[in-house]
């Protein structure tokens, strides 16, 4: 016999989009080993060197998994995160979809001095290859550390505003983004070097935030009552 109480069926649909929200959040997390992975692709003498490319490439995918993970977590939350704010919501969306879209860009940097190495450039491409590694970190640097503040800035307001989840837990996602925009600036004006440990130090508190947001989104999901009060708005 089935269930017609709209109540029950409602809880159930907030618990599945609040699963499936923090599922993608903690896939956004599978791309930090192409850090390492990406070191020999990105040396100067690559191209010239032989073996397998099976690390640039694995990074690559982990890469593209992330970007598609990103925009999804964005569209999955968009139906609970409209009856707060339809703009936030939808400059959420619009947020994830750029912060990807450089991702993407990035991806085809690396495998574009994949390319040049399995085609056998040779020494000629040392100086495109070298670019092209300027360029993966130049759309790092904006993909994936000023989108990310200003994704989070926009989700930890429509958050801490809806009380979807603990406010302590929205603070983090709002407070967070700043030192990250700010880190974002310094290297921008050559204050501080991209890779250099305050730039760092800087990420935490927006990886904190979404990797506790993940968690919090499985284990427990949206605050009911908060849930309720977003449904009387409608």
């Amino acid at each position: 016999m089935s269930n017609n109480n709209p109540t029950v069926t409602s809880t159930a649909s907030h618990r599945k989009i609040s699963l499936a929200a923090g599922i993608l959040y903690l896939l956004t997390f599978v791309s930090i080993p192409s850090l390492i992975l990406y070191g020999q692709v990105k040396s100067a003498n690559y191209i010239l060197g032989a073996g397998p490319d099976t690390a640039a490439i694995v990074g690559g995918l982990l890469e593209i998994i992330v970007a598609l993970a990103g925009i999804s977590t964005a569209v999955v939350l968009f139906p609970m995160l409209k009856k707060q704010s339809k703009v936030g919501a939808l400059g959420l969306v619009g947020a994830r979809i750029l912060e990807s879209g450089t991702i993407f860009v990035g991806v085809a940097f690396i495998l574009s001095i994949v390319s040049l190495r399995q085609g056998g450039a040779g020494a000629g491409a040392l100086v495109i290859s070298q670019t092209l590694v300027m360029l993966y970190d130049r759309i790092f640097l904006l993909g994936q550390s000023f989108m990310p503040a200003i994704c989070d800035l926009i989700l930890g307001f429509l958050l801490y505003q809806s009380r979807l989840v603990p406010r302590a837990l929205s603070l983090i996602g709002i407070v967070g983004a700043f030192p990250l925009v700010a880190a974002y600036l310094a290297v921008m004006f050559g204050l501080i070097g991209q890779h250099a440990p305050l730039a760092g130090l800087a990420a935490i508190p927006v990886a904190l935030f979404e990797f506790s947001f993940g968690v919090w989104l499985i284990v427990k999901g949206f605050d009911p009552i908060a849930v309720a009060v977003l449904e009387s708005k409608q």
